[in-house]
């Protein structure tokens, strides 16, 4: 039996490991501060929400968060479990956010929403499990500004691919 695909299928599978080796990579970059990472894979999963459908956004997202912590070696380690917790807060503020009008909600604003709701999603696990002290709560500021930060300049750059997107011409 073969399994039946389309070009649809291939450019998601594309764009899926794009996420994957960009997650990847990010694993490698020292961070100034430890846990504080810029989320460049969630560059794609918010192109492919604008191109696609937030269905097919989710898949990638979690294709992400699956194959490369199978990748590095972490599959069901707390690491995971903050990558996955992370990635579906953000999804679900992505479903939410979806339903505001886009005229004034674009690439940038939903990119920060997203980043919130990844750390708000990844700060509750290391409350509620790693760490179950009222003291997490000190990290919120400093995990709060990284969010802002990163989610307003990947929401830069996906504004901007998707404005060079629509520009090029279509074959």
């Amino acid at each position: 039996m073969q399994i039946q695909t389309t070009p649809q299928d291939h450019h998601i599978a594309r764009l899926a490991a794009l996420a994957i080796g960009l997650h990847m990579v990010e694993a490698i970059l020292p961070s100034p501060i430890p846990g504080v990472k810029p989320g460049i894979a969630n560059i794609v999963t918010l192109f492919v929400l604008y191109r696609f459908d937030l269905t097919t956004a989710a898949w990638v997202s979690l294709l992400r968060v699956f194959a490369a912590s199978l990748l590095l070696g972490q599959f069901l380690t707390p690491t995971f479990m903050l990558s996955l917790s992370g990635a579906l807060t953000s999804l679900l503020m992505l479903v939410l956010a979806s339903r505001l009008p886009r005229r004034w909600f674009g690439p940038v604003s939903l990119s920060v929403l997203a980043a919130f709701a990844h750390i708000a999603g990844q700060l509750l696990v290391v409350r509620l499990w790693l760490i179950p002290h009222v003291g997490v709560a000190y990290l919120v500021p400093v995990f709060a500004t990284a969010a802002l930060i990163f989610g307003l300049v990947n929401g830069l750059v996906v504004a901007r691919l998707l404005a060079s997107h629509d520009a090029a011409p279509r074959s």
